[in-house]
């Protein structure tokens, strides 16, 4: 026989395998396709809305410290105002007191400690008080000594003179009390 004759014909009861795509290449590559753009848009709204969230939060506590910074601000130059007003009338109270100590006629010096009484509760009414001093200790925080004196009979750092009177709006100090301190 001829090498042509060796190959024996196909039969045709004999199944011939057919090649078929397997199905594990077909599902998973169609699967993939379609869950990932769902995922994926969900995944970005879901980002989106967690930035535009953070964005807002952030913006509502910046204007809440912003308020709370103005309505400080609008405090603070309220006070300074009103302390650069009392400081102005200071020189007035001081010569309303210098009066009142000057010897005169009682009617004169009752009008006087009138007015100065009057000028004591306008002060105390906007929140201004005296700083205490003859017979304190000294206290830089209030007091400006101008004077010193060693003398036995007073103790350390005591104030014995009052030179010019202090005052304080609220706990700012808007004029420091001038005293003579001893030891």
């Amino acid at each position: 026989m001829s090498k042509k004759n060796d190959k024996k014909a196909p039969d045709p009861e004999e199944k011939v395998p057919q090649e078929t795509p397997a199905p594990e290449e077909e599902t998973p590559a169609a699967a993939p396709e379609e869950q990932p753009p769902q995922e994926d848009a969900l995944t970005k709204a879901q980002a989106a809305l967690a930035e535009q969230n953070d964005k807002y939060l952030r913006m509502l506590a910046e204007y809440d410290n912003y308020r709370r910074r103005s309505a400080k601000e609008r405090e603070n130059i309220y006070a300074d105002v009103r302390a650069d007003t009392v400081t102005k009338f200071l020189p007035v109270y001081d010569n309303l007191a210098r009066a009142a100590q000057h010897e005169t006629d009682d009617e004169t010096k009752k009008g006087v400690e009138s007015i100065l009484n009057q000028f004591k509760t306008i002060l105390e009414g906007l929140g201004v008080t005296e700083i205490p001093t003859v017979g304190k200790k000294f206290d830089p925080a209030v007091h400006d000594a101008l004077l010193h004196i060693e003398d036995e009979k007073y103790g350390e750092g005591e104030i014995v003179l009052e030179l010019e009177k202090g005052f304080k709006l609220g706990d700012k100090v808007i004029r420091f009390a001038k005293v003579q301190v001893a030891n």
